[in-house]
């Protein structure tokens, strides 16, 4: 085999696993919850707002998980799969004990891992792909979120039909089963020889720095806004889909449709060239998933929610992609604290996402007014990256 050749082979494994590895940590650790409420709440273990703080605590883990990678001190690989294991033993959890109490600590945990594992694996797998010449495949690594979304639709609503128990435990069987394919790809063998090194940039003019700053807060600040915006939909789909379509047998595929949006969504955003301004990209994004949320009110039908799922999902991680780039953009190879505060922002808005809209749909009896909150933040969030963007076009001084 020839050197290129097992270079490419190389990438393509690295990029495989890590697609696996997001789709395990995110797909099933993080939203399985999300096609699992709807048969925990006909089984009356979970009412609403209950399934909504659960919802609040899991990304409160994956908050805390997001801002304490920094003072981690352990090998990736090593973070990932313990992380990868966790993640399947707390599924299980889901299946095994019960109690409110019982399913707070393992959803909190969940998040926590699902964001230690996202982070790792991230950095692992982009770094392997530097070393093999293949940065263009960091798009496949990104489509694992929808793919585990899309699997958590499709499988836990099969095996939810013999009940909730049964569903967590077989998602956490999946779990080890996609673990074991990929373990032995995750090793600390990499290196950094023949990684490009990075030239030493010219020191940033007073402006230029006061520029970058304010760029930086409207990133953070912006990005929380996404947060906010989607998760509602991303966590009560399948709810509001049976509220909106009683009886039909296409809620429960409304899930796994917004997931399998994300995989073109994650590369074609991959791909989106370098010269393209990342503010006027996310405030497209941003604009796609408000008229992804609105359609669920404004259209409550089943070609409604089938298009409000495609413009919710396809926009999902490439929002991701589009901030990691532009916090480059910014702080260049030390935009780490830049991603992690806009990673924190994001965290807090998926936080109180859940919290405002299952107690207002449970006082209600609709999602209705919590959707178009949610909506119009996302659109917010729209015209402000792109009036940020307008004002940098701007010769200086006007």
């Amino acid at each position: 085999m020839t050197d290129d050749a097992a270079r490419r082979r190389a990438a393509w494994r690295a990029a495989l696993a890590c697609m696996v590895t997001l789709a395990v940590a995110m797909g099933l650790g993080r939203f399985a919850f999300t096609p699992m409420l709807p048969i925990m709440l006909h089984e009356g273990k979970l009412d609403l707002q209950a399934g909504g703080l659960l919802a609040s605590l899991n990304y409160l883990g994956y908050f805390v998980g997001a801002i304490s990678c920094a003072a981690i001190r352990v090998r990736p690989a090593t973070m990932v799969r313990g992380g990868l294991v966790a993640t399947a033993a707390l599924l299980l959890g889901m299946g095994l004990l019960h109690g409110f109490a019982a399913w707070s600590l393992l959803r909190t945990a969940a998040g926590v891992m699902s964001a230690w594992v996202f982070v790792f694996a991230s950095g692992w797998g982009t770094r392997r792909l530097a070393e093999t010449d293949a940065p263009a495949l960091g798009g496949v690594i990104f489509t694992g979120p929808g793919i585990g979304i899309a699997m958590t639709g499709l499988f836990g609503g099969v095996l939810g039909r013999w009940g909730s128990d049964t569903g967590w435990i077989g998602l956490g069987l999946l779990g080890l089963l996609l673990i074991a394919v990929i373990w032995r790809v995750f090793d600390d063998g990499a290196t950094t020889a023949g990684a490009p090194v990075a030239a030493a940039a010219a020191p940033p003019t007073a402006a230029e720095s006061a520029s970058a700053r304010r760029d930086a807060l409207w990133l953070v600040g912006l990005y929380g806004l996404a947060g906010f915006g989607y998760i509602i939909t991303a966590t009560f789909l399948p709810v509001i889909a049976r509220q909106a379509l009683p009886g039909s047998p296409w809620p429960d595929f409304f899930w796994p449709l917004f997931g399998a949006a994300i995989i073109p969504g994650a590369l074609i955003g991959a791909r989106a060239p370098t010269h393209w301004d990342n503010r006027l990209l996310l405030a497209i994004a941003y604009a796609l998933q408000a008229m992804g949320v609105v359609l669920s009110v404004a259209w409550p039908t089943i070609w409604g929610f089938a298009l409000g799922s495609l413009l919710l999902g396809m926009p999902f991680t490439a929002i991701t992609l589009f901030a990691v780039r532009e916090a480059r953009r910014l702080r260049g190879n030390a935009a780490a604290g830049l991603i992690g505060y806009a990673t924190a922002s994001y965290g807090v808005g998926q936080i109180l996402g859940p919290l405002f809209a299952a107690p207002l749909a449970q006082r209600t009896g609709s999602f209705g007014i919590a959707l178009l909150v949610a909506a119009a933040v996302l659109a917010l969030g729209s015209v402000l990256f792109a009036r940020v963007w307008a004002r940098s076009r701007r010769p200086a001084g006007l």
